[in-house]
């Protein structure tokens, strides 16, 4: 765990309420993660009619958490289609040079 040398504070606005954010990450791309989570409770407030804040922020964690989850999945499939492939041009590569494929190697 880190012992905070090196941390900045940066300060953000969320759903209104001011937070304090001791981070390593560059204060503009803390900036922009603030600002989505700030939409995400905004638009949980507002479409969901929900004047609780943290009801609201329940709601937007939940919307961030699939949006996560979802881009996860895309990645894995992506990834599996990728290798498909690559597995695919390697066995045509072997045919045609007619051996090991040149060196040519995924983790299989």
């Amino acid at each position: 765990m880190s012992d905070g040398a090196g941390k900045a504070t940066v300060r953000v606005m969320i759903f209104g309420e001011e937070y304090a954010i001791r981070t390593d990450a560059p204060q503009e791309y803390t900036l922009e993660c603030a600002r989505y989570v700030d939409d995400a409770v905004q638009q949980a407030h507002v479409r969901g009619q929900v004047a609780e804040p943290h009801r609201a922020a329940v709601l937007a964690a939940l919307q961030i958490t699939d949006e996560l989850f979802q881009s996860r999945k895309a990645l894995a499939e992506s990834t599996d289609d990728v290798l498909t492939r690559l597995r695919a041009l390697r066995e045509r590569v072997d045919s045609v040079v007619g051996g090991d494929g040149g060196g040519l190697r995924t983790n299989d």
